[in-house]
């Protein structure tokens, strides 16, 4: 008979292969001052890209991991995703220039695709509308707490046997996350209900999305947020660094921070099921713009040495987290709920395209970086602004108890 997890059980699963990027990206924030002595030390700012290289390697492989999850079903890939990682995580544990190190990045983020669409698409195979939506923020809680960790992990494992042995904990990871699915979860897309992998099937998939006005309008709003969650995740341990002179106590600030941040998912968890996906998400990032702009606004009356600046600061950073917490899961919810047909390729299209496009947009903002918030709090400014009036633009919210609110 097929195995019938818990709830509690499959919330963990799925969010320890969320996980997995979290770990890739958040454990690495310790080490981007080696990372930059050691491999770009004319130009430190470089050494961020060590983030979005990974990302912009998960987004390219989204496009294809829903459409291989269609066709041969959910394990399969998130296994061959796992593979990939794992050899682009030795390759990058041997890279001795940055050129090599961004490439197995790269490709590390192209195996990470697999755990991140695949999961999605589990989750939707299972549940759908608010309910979905609900589980998300669970799913996303454990997601948001992990981050609370990993730099702590990272800055360990730096002390005990420097930064590239950091490199063999994600094998170690990919392994558990990827055995423990393969003995515990049953395969959530029977044969019947595959797509064969055939071009016009897919250009198909693709023409459904896009040109379905909630899935366009949400994969922008998405674009948006992730732009700002990978802004303030380049600038951030540079801020700490050089602006407030606190690089040693940076992995237990950011414990902090994600902590704060994890009640985002909370209050999600809550209060969706009343209010609604759409009306949640417009609230936050209303929120999120006053929030930047009184945070521009000290920036440009206040030095950066007046004691404040620095639990405002944090104060600010967790605000942008834990906007994420109130709106990823609730836009990408309300983006799949007429998509459950072709949940596989839907999700791929989804995260594809926000991830790359965020990526577009974050890294010149993190490039930017001078030596204070300031190019980060405008940037996040800006994207909180358009990703509310986009979300805006859905309309009002359906009758509660409509199956896309």
């Amino acid at each position: 008979m097929p195995k019938t997890l818990s709830r509690t059980e499959f919330v963990a699963l799925m969010a320890v292969l969320f996980a997995t990027i979290a770990f890739s990206i958040d454990s690495m924030l310790p080490a981007l001052p080696e990372i930059a002595a050691e491999l770009t030390p004319e130009t430190p700012n470089h050494a961020q890209l060590i983030l979005t290289s990974f990302i912009f390697g998960m987004g390219l492989g989204t496009f294809f991991t829903g459409a291989l999850s269609d066709a041969f079903g959910r394990k399969p890939v998130i296994v061959a995703g796992a593979a990939l990682y794992i050899l682009a995580t030795l390759l990058a544990w041997m890279a001795g220039t940055l050129e090599l190190m961004l490439a197995a990045r790269t490709l590390q983020g192209l195996g990470a695709s697999g755990p991140r669409v695949v999961a999605l698409a589990i989750i939707r195979d299972l549940y759908e509308g608010r309910g979905m939506a609900q589980l998300m923020s669970f799913v996303m809680l454990v997601f948001t707490l992990f981050p609370a960790v990993a730099p702590l992990i990272g800055a360990g494992i730096i002390a005990l046997a420097g930064w590239r042995a950091i490199f063999g904990v994600f094998v170690l990871f990919s392994l558990v996350s990827v055995i423990w699915l393969m003995i515990r979860q049953d395969e959530t897309l029977p044969p019947e209900k595959r797509r064969p992998l055939r071009w016009p099937l897919l250009r198909d998939a693709v023409t459904e999305v896009l040109s379905n006005r909630h899935a366009a309008l949400t994969i922008v709003a998405l674009s948006l947020i992730f732009s700002m969650l990978f802004v303030a995740l380049s600038t951030t341990q540079p801020v700490f660094e050089k602006t407030f002179g606190r690089a040693g106590s940076f992995p237990f600030y950011f414990a902090l921070i994600a902590g704060i941040a994890a009640t985002g998912n909370i209050l999600n968890a809550r209060i969706v099921m009343v209010f609604g996906m759409r009306r949640v998400a417009k609230a936050a990032l209303l929120v999120q713009v006053l929030l930047s702009a009184a945070m521009l606004a000290y920036a440009a009356t206040s030095p950066w040495e007046s004691p404040l600046a620095f639990p405002i600061f944090i104060a600010w950073t967790a605000g942008v987290f834990a906007c994420i917490g109130l709106t990823v899961g609730n836009l990408n919810a309300l983006a799949m709920v007429p998509m459950g047909h072709i949940a596989g390729m839907a999700s791929s299209i989804i995260g594809a395209l926000s991830t790359v496009a965020s990526v577009l947009i974050a890294a010149p903002i993190g490039q930017a970086f001078d030596g204070t918030p300031l190019p980060g709090v405008i940037g996040v400014l800006v994207c909180a602004i358009l990703a509310f009036l986009t979300v805006r633009a859905l309309g009002e919210p359906a009758p509660i108890g409509a199956p896309d609110t």
